[in-house]
């Protein structure tokens, strides 16, 4: 991993009573120091199962990665008499290191505990974020000095509405400093509504100002955003505010255990939620210079939005996070579909439609949790129907992007292993055959598959920067028992990434129709 270690600011999320402010106000890391325990199954049926403990993100950084809490004698840095923490030897300095935790505590006006009680617009959140960031440019610059030809950086996690916060501030030129935005690397965003939240299929109603809750509405968020909507939709992101590739959203699945409300936000947010926002309000895109629709880096666990099993507090997300910000090698992963043939004997001249669900698991070597999952009893799968695959109009629909993975050399060198490597699971489900918009009942099996099989990925990156001489081996497991012995050549450089082409296993796919068709695409990047 990159030895880069910038401020990280985390921007906590939506509090919508005086009661749950004060709350936030309470709790010195607003929810970012929160950990959880969860069971594995163990071999020995008779003992009990085994705990997976993960201590916390604040916990987590501070000890893997040596990160400074910034807190000095029960003192935040924006408090007037608040001194630095001395040096490792004990003796006194100025300012704060760049590997620094900060929390934007924005809700200490708002809360009967330290301020007036009465909740803020979102815009003046993202002011307070605009004047945070230069106070810690100033402190960082005090104790290391002036920044390089690059200039000062600091890393934004945002979980929630704290992404809105943070996307007011970068999108929108009225509530900050253009030097502010120039600061901001990386922009990591947990289970945050990009495009609104759904209630009961509906967008939260523009009229809706108790405590705030219009702010996701979309109309609501296009004008703090002071950026347009487009098709509707308020979820991309102008190249303008931060390179699009500097992004990563990590969206959740599992509404089960989301208990906020006792149960009645997961009820309205319904299935495809994670209890509160809809799996495809949890992303953005960006378009590039040709106009296209280019998704931003994205990966899917099953957890909730918050909680005891909550997004923020799951090792999933934190691997991730830690990947993004520190990582050296990023994989975006894609399905590029050839053809799609229809059962036999379905009627030729009717009305024939199906939902294909594309399924994904991807796990990196010698680890116990996936970097994104995405399965279609989780409502997280990507989807397409057959009209939209075997249209010649919309040939882009063939291509389906499915995650980003972003992987560590330093983790390889750890295990003494020549090579990166993970475990890539592709799915594509049987769907539901629609004739003249009624289910199709002759020849179905529920649950069975058209392709699935498990790819073994092995990288080997250049020996230097100025090589482009990356090796990579696969295998399908049903092919190679799970090894990558298979060479694989890139196609063609494409916006500095070298493309992979893996065409789909044999003996993984249906050998008569219905059947799919395909390969996977991997884009190989080197990072930071």
């Amino acid at each position: 991993m990159t030895d880069k270690r910038y401020p990280i600011i985390y921007v906590r999320g939506y509090a919508m009573t005086a009661t749950e402010r004060d709350e936030t106000t309470a709790d010195p890391f607003c929810g970012f120091n929160v950990g959880s325990t969860v069971y594995r199954a163990t071999v020995d049926k008779k003992a009990a199962a085994q705990k997976f403990v993960f201590e916390s993100p604040v916990v987590r950084l501070l000890a893997d990665f040596q990160y400074m809490s910034v807190y000095q004698n029960g003192l935040d840095i924006l408090d007037e008499d608040w001194k630095p923490p001395p040096d490792e030897t004990g003796a006194d300095v100025e300012g704060i290191p760049s590997a620094s935790v900060i929390i934007y505590r924005y809700y200490e006006t708002g809360s009967d505990l330290l301020g007036d009680g009465k909740s803020r617009d979102i815009t003046a959140y993202a002011k307070g974020l605009n004047d945070l960031i230069l106070r810690i440019r100033d402190l960082v610059a005090k104790r290391e000095g002036p920044p390089g030809p690059e200039g000062f950086r600091c890393y934004l996690v945002a979980h929630s509405m704290g992404g809105l916060v943070v996307r007011a501030f970068l999108q929108n030129p009225a509530l900050g400093d253009a030097v502010a935005r120039q600061c901001v690397d990386k922009f990591f965003t947990y289970a945050t509504p990009h495009n609104g939240i759904d209630i009961g299929g509906v967008n939260v109603p523009s009229w809706l100002t108790v405590n705030e809750i219009n702010t996701f509405n979309r109309d609501k968020i296009a004008e703090f955003l002071a950026t347009p909507k487009i098709n509707g939709r308020v979820d991309y992101l102008p190249a303008t505010a931060l390179a699009p590739e500097r992004v990563f959203c990590m969206v959740g699945s599992n509404r089960g255990d989301y208990e906020v409300a006792m149960g009645a936000s997961r009820m309205f947010a319904g299935h495809g939620s994670d209890g509160l926002v809809r799996v495809e309000n949890a992303t953005l895109c960006s378009f590039d210079k040709d106009g296209k629709e280019r998704p931003v880096a994205t990966a899917y666990t099953y957890r909730s939005h918050s909680g005891y099993f909550g997004i923020v507090n799951s090792e999933e997300a934190f691997q991730n996070l830690v990947r993004f910000l520190f990582g050296d090698v990023r994989v975006d992963l894609w399905f590029d579909v050839e053809s799609v043939t229809l059962p036999p004997d379905l009627p030729k001249d009717a009305d024939v439609d199906a939902l294909y669900q594309v399924e994904l698991l991807a796990a990196p070597r010698g680890k116990r949790w996936y970097l994104s999952r995405r399965v279609a009893e989780e409502d997280s799968p990507a989807c397409r129907t057959h009209k939209e695959l075997t249209n010649p109009a919309t040939p882009e629909k063939r291509s389906i992007y499915l995650s980003t993975v972003f992987l560590s050399n330093k983790a390889r060198v750890k295990q003494d292993r020549p090579t990166l490597a993970y475990a890539m699971t592709l799915g594509v489900r049987v769907p539901d055959y629609q004739v003249n918009r009624k289910f199709w009942v002759d020849g179905h099996y529920e649950g069975s598959s058209l392709f699935r099989d498990t790819l073994i990925i092995e990288l080997s990156p250049p020996a230097d920067a100025a090589s482009a001489e990356w090796k990579v081996n696969y295998g399908w497991q049903t092919d190679t028992a799970g090894r990558a012995t298979l060479p694989t050549t890139y196609k063609d450089v494409i916006d500095g990434k070298l493309q992979f082409i893996v065409p789909l296993s044999s003996k993984g796919a249906a050998l008569a129709a219905p059947s799919i068709t395909g390969k996977v695409r991997l884009a190989v990047s080197a990072w930071n």
